[in-house]
């Protein structure tokens, strides 16, 4: 059954479609319930939690940090998306509720915590049956005890809410901005610079959140962990589904990926690329809607998000019919080769441009060798040119973590032009793609395309591959494509 979800309706959580309900049916609604707890205790990872809010207090003391964590979206008209919470919201807490607030207010040299939720509708109001929020309709919330026995954080009511942002002085608080008009409005910005279409002082805030995220600790290299192990075992789902004979639409394709994602964790990492053919050129192809062929390849990047909201992102090519043809596999090994030079380039201290380069180095070097590039291989890097880029558009990776494009507010010079640190996570993702329209390749190139994408852990000695579940190697792939078929379709379970 779906709710309205307009964009206005009573404050109470009725809808206007409701039906009036007799005195009598409402009597008989509010007798004889059974209180029951939820069995609940501490979550293992609210000491991380812990950390990361004692390390963002320690970047704005005295000062008074808002950070929600967002509300539901509509869709259409009065249904809404399903909800994800802000990421750096969940970062700092755990939580995934919507509409929830987290408040840290300045005490002498650290802060203070305080969540502001939508606590269990009472029983002794008839929310709980009534309102769009009570758990008849949408399940049972939490209380305010349960949710601070889970997080690890005084809990207050989101009715507590308005008066407490009514008390703060703009010029000694700061709010990550965007995801609650409710928290945007009652907050006024600083008159000051602003930075990006919003002040620089909040600006401020989601830099410094964004840049303690750079450094995964074992706990969320944990959960990216098994983010990816389910990743994979969603690209062999659907190489046991993919007929070798025959052609089947992309959408069956990423609908199998989807149902392992909703089945180990809590939903796709961002929309599934599946591109058969000449689509596999096109880098953000999710329309999903044309058709595998024998003969040609198919080009798939996907990743589940877990169910703490850590993101997988992998990119694999696949041989409709099983076997590379000899030029589709001499392609295929220059994004190999350029994609193994920059993961075996990847160490602590290391530039993130010098990773770029060395990726895209070996790109042109391939280029050179299939007779496309109009220069040198020297002259087509040097950053006057970058002609090679006619082939490839994009970068060689990016930080991953409880966002696909992780750190995305990080300052340029500790993302693009810094160096890589130990416990950072990112992808290596080199690509060729040739579109179905380019003069300047042979015809027999154009409309292939083929990206490898892998996500790497920057540790002391190196690189790890923490996606090496899936093979990288034109043999391989066609093996690994081989076994699984030969295994066939089966649920996830």
């Amino acid at each position: 059954m779906a709710e309205e979800r307009a964009g206005s309706r009573p404050a109470d959580g009725t809808e206007s479609h409701d039906p009036d309900f007799p005195e009598a049916f409402l009597a008989f609604m509010r007798q004889g319930w059974q209180d029951t707890p939820l069995p609940i205790g501490p979550r293992p990872e609210v000491p991380n939690h812990a950390k990361r809010r004692a390390a963002l207090s320690a970047a704005f003391p005295g000062e008074t940090l808002v950070i929600p964590s967002g509300g539901e979206k509509v869709r259409a008209n009065d249904t809404a998306y399903r909800f994800r919470p802000g990421s750096d919201f969940v970062y700092l807490t755990g939580d995934h509720d919507p509409d929830s607030v987290l408040v840290l207010r300045p005490n002498g040299s650290s802060h203070d915590a305080m969540l502001y939720l939508r606590p269990r509708s009472s029983r002794l109001t008839d929310e709980f049956f009534r309102s769009r929020h009570g758990e008849l309709w949408v399940g049972r919330r939490h209380t305010l005890s349960e949710k601070s026995t889970e997080l690890g954080l005084p809990t207050a009511d989101l009715t507590e809410l308005d008066a407490v942002l009514a008390d703060l002085a703009p010029a000694r608080t700061r709010v990550l901005r965007g995801f609650d008009a409710r928290v945007d409005t009652a907050v006024r910005p600083y008159d000051g610079p602003r930075e990006e279409g919003q002040p620089a002082r909040d600006r401020e805030l989601a830099i410094a959140i964004s840049e303690l995220k750079l450094v995964k600790d074992e706990w969320e290299i944990a959960q990216l962990q098994d983010a990816i192990d389910a990743t994979v075992r969603g690209f062999e789902d659907v190489a046991r589904a993919l007929p070798a004979d025959r052609g089947v639409s992309e959408r069956l394709l990423e609908g199998i990926f989807a149902l392992r994602a909703r089945h180990d964790g809590n939903d796709v990492g961002y929309g599934s690329i599946v591109g058969a053919g000449e689509h596999a050129t096109i880098l953000h192809w999710v329309h999903n809607h044309g058709t595998t062929r024998p003969g040609e390849l198919l080009l798939m990047d996907m990743g589940v998000e877990n169910r703490h909201l850590y993101t997988a992102d992998v990119t694999r090519v696949l041989p409709v019919d099983g076997r590379f043809t000899a030029l589709q596999r001499q392609v295929y090994d220059v994004v190999y080769a350029a994609q193994q030079a920059g993961i075996e380039f990847i160490a602590p201290g290391v530039t993130f441009k010098d990773v770029h380069l060395t990726c895209m180095r070996v790109l042109a070097e391939g280029l050179a060798d299939l007779g496309l590039l109009p220069v040198s291989v020297d002259e087509a890097m040097d950053e006057k040119s970058t002609v090679y880029r006619r082939w490839t558009l994009h970068g060689f990776g990016h930080m991953l973590g409880i966002d696909v494009h992780d750190c995305a507010n990080a300052r340029k010079e500790t993302y693009r032009d810094g160096t890589l640190g130990e416990g950072y996570v990112l992808t290596v993702e080199p690509g060729l793609y040739f579109q179905p329209e380019d003069e300047l390749v042979p015809t027999e190139l154009r409309g292939t395309g083929i990206r490898i994408e892998d996500d790497i852990l920057v540790t002391a000695t190196g690189a790890v591959n923490l996606s090496a579940g899936l093979p990288r190697t034109a043999e391989a792939v066609e093996r690994w494509l081989a076994e699984q078929r030969e295994a066939g379709p089966r649920l996830p379970g």
